[in-house]
């Protein structure tokens, strides 16, 4: 293109060369330099569209899928391979294998679509040199990186539960349960200390003994009461009485 361009210009220059010789040497100068710029202008023009038609390297992700240890006839054809939630789809093999074709470099979430199993997700990068990294689905934890081996193979973690499973009645929760224990528990004391009790040493059984039996040294609590707030009077009656009883 650029040599087109070139050749019509040089044409229309031969032309009106009796124009250009009457011209004066600064109008040339700035008539050529137009003409080199322009020059680079349509060539770097045309490197860049020739550099934008080139398409990036396209990748495959490959894996396999690993099947249920009881697994239906239908498992094979009901199950997906979905890349970032379904922008790509891939299909499994007779053996469980896939690859998922045309993929730019990026990040992909590649995920098993599967009615009654489920399946953990994996995310795929692939870096502009087309090396692959794959590590696990964290999207509470983002910057916690467990990365996994490549090419993929996919485990069932279990089959799907929609359903609740109905609570049964059980030995356990009627013995945990609070006033059960409550009232129980008291009881087992009441009859096995006791018991523990007979089973010890005789010299241990006379240490409870005499920590159970009253204390006839100590006064009651009454008694400290009344001689608190009346023990002055009663001393000087006492003490004028034995006065009267010696006199005699």
């Amino acid at each position: 293109m650029v040599a087109c361009f070139l050749d019509r210009f040089v044409s229309l220059n031969i032309k009106s060369d009796m124009r250009l010789h009457s011209l004066k040497p600064v109008y040339l100068r700035r008539v050529y330099a137009l003409f080199f710029h322009l020059a680079f202008l349509i060539s770097s023009a045309g490197v860049a569209a020739s550099d934008e038609d080139v398409p990036p390297e396209k990748h495959v992700i490959e894996g396999k899928v690993v099947p249920p240890e009881i697994a239906t006839s239908e498992w094979l054809t009901s199950t997906r391979i979905l890349v970032n939630g379904g922008e790509q789809l891939g299909f499994l093999r007779s053996d469980g294998s896939f690859s998922v074709h045309n993929l730019a470099p990026g990040s992909y979430v590649v995920e098993v679509a599967n009615p009654d199993h489920v399946y953990e997700p994996v995310r795929v990068d692939i870096n502009s040199k087309g090396k692959f990294r794959a590590r696990r689905v964290n999207y509470i934890q983002s910057n916690l990186i467990q990365t996994v081996a490549y090419p993929l193979k996919l485990k069932s973690r279990g089959p799907f539960q929609y359903f609740q499973v109905r609570e049964t009645w059980r030995i356990t929760d009627f013995l945990l349960n609070p006033m059960v224990l409550m009232m129980v528990v008291p009881l087992l004391l009441i009859m096995v200390l006791p018991k523990l009790m007979n089973a010890a040493d005789p010299e241990t059984q006379r240490e409870m003994n005499q920590m159970q039996m009253p204390k006839y040294d100590m006064p009651e609590l009454s008694e400290m009461m009344t001689t608190l707030f009346t023990g002055g009077n009663k001393r000087q009656q006492q003490a004028k009485t034995t006065r009267v009883a010696k006199k005699r």
